[in-house]
């Protein structure tokens, strides 16, 4: 028998994510590759859920969520962004952001349809596009003046006659960028002159510094009716296991989105679905504090990176830090991330793996600061070795 897997598939075996994990565990290394918290979210949240499994909701919830989740959905995207949406319609509940985005293009794109996607993207993207029998068309997000933008141009110049949607995400992972409003309404222009669907990847939307607003591309005038705007409370509240997003969007939007999500999980957990339905009412204020401590970690992990020898760009929001490891005299970010148990005892994300063109970002390498002051300051103290050890860039 041949290989098993499908064709289209075929790229993309196991998740770097979970390599590099595998190899944190395997080495005793620190872990700042995959994105995860090592401290819990709000106390009050966690009683909630716990509450609602002694309480019996443990069978299967709705279809589009629990009515109380998506009720609180609803109000947030209001109270926050002055978005209404049906909770009864427009609002579906999902096994994360991730399923989110991949039940939106599996209902959105017909096979030979295109998606454009800002590279370096989050892996998932690809995978979704992919299974899609999609074509993605990357468009590359390069530094400038200390953040990483896009060329309005060659956004225009991806888009084409079988373009069907935008995969947008904001707050950027893996760059930390938080797109401006200025860098939206070139989207959205586009969006509504090729008459195409933006997708948004809005998990880190509460996890931005330094004052930088997030502006949802929902809330440009034409793109409420156009665009599927996605979140969850996995980021914003310290709970990355519970995989509970939403969907916000047109109801035919949703409704699409539906029909395929509930072949993929059918439903999601009901006690975290109470529990997050509750956070987002209760707990925003836990969430600015979170926000202002990660910012502060952002500030100790980055000058920490800086002394140690890296070149590092702060990061506006999400969990990461991207550096440039040409400094330390590295050339390839895939190779270092290998080495770099050994050498330093740390893991490391190698952002060349984000890419179409992994060229353009072989000099960088990601580093997740949403971990313990003393987690950070160890790791910090460790890849100080890297100064002695490093080759001539080539």
């Amino acid at each position: 028998m041949g290989e098993p897997l499908v064709g289209r598939m075929r790229e993309f075996g196991t998740t770097v994510f979970a390599t590099m994990t595998k190899l944190a565990v395997e080495t005793g290394a620190i872990n700042l590759g995959q994105g995860f918290p090592d401290t819990d979210g709000p106390q009050r949240m966690l009683e909630h859920a716990a509450e609602a499994i002694r309480g019996g909701f443990n069978q299967y919830p709705p279809g589009p969520g629990v009515p109380e989740l998506r009720q609180a959905v609803s109000d947030h995207r209001k109270q926050w962004y002055g978005l209404a949406y049906d909770p009864d319609g427009e609002v579906l509940v999902t096994v994360g952001a991730t399923e989110a985005i991949t039940a939106a293009v599996l209902a959105l794109c017909e096979p030979g349809d295109e998606v454009v996607v800002f590279e370096p993207y989050y892996d998932s993207y690809a995978a979704a596009v992919a299974m899609a029998g999609a074509v993605r068309r990357a468009v590359t997000l390069r530094v400038d003046a200390g953040r990483f933008t896009f060329d309005p141009a060659e956004l225009e110049a991806a888009v084409g006659p079988r373009t069907r949607a935008i995969l947008v995400n904001s707050p950027h992972n893996p760059t930390g960028t938080v797109f401006t409003r200025e860098e939206l309404e070139v989207v959205a222009r586009v969006c509504q002159e090729r008459d195409l669907i933006a997708i948004t990847d809005e998990v880190y939307e509460h996890l931005t510094f330094d004052g930088v607003e997030h502006v949802p591309l929902a809330t440009l005038p034409g793109m409420r009716e156009r665009t599927v705007m996605i979140s969850s409370a996995g980021k914003s509240f310290s709970v990355t296991g519970w995989k509970t997003g939403w969907i916000c969007a047109p109801a035919p939007l949703v409704a699409a989105a539906q029909t395929v999500k509930q072949f993929l999980t059918f439903t999601a957990s009901a006690p975290w679905q109470l529990a997050v339905a509750y956070a987002l009412r209760e707990e925003m204020a836990w969430v600015a504090a979170q926000r202002a401590a990660l910012e502060a970690k952002r500030d100790r992990l980055a000058a920490g990176l800086e002394a140690a020898g890296f070149g590092v760009l702060r990061p506006a929001g999400t969990y990461f830090v991207q550096t440039d490891i040409r400094p330390l005299g590295f050339a390839d970010g895939l190779e270092l991330a290998r080495r770099l148990p050994e050498l330093a005892g740390v893991v490391a994300i190698p952002t060349q793996v984000f890419y179409d063109h992994p060229g353009r970002g072989r000099h960088f390498l990601r580093f997740a600061f949403c971990k313990r002051d003393e987690v950070i300051d160890e790791a910090v103290t460790r890849l100080r070795r890297l100064g002695g050890t490093a080759r001539p860039a080539v």
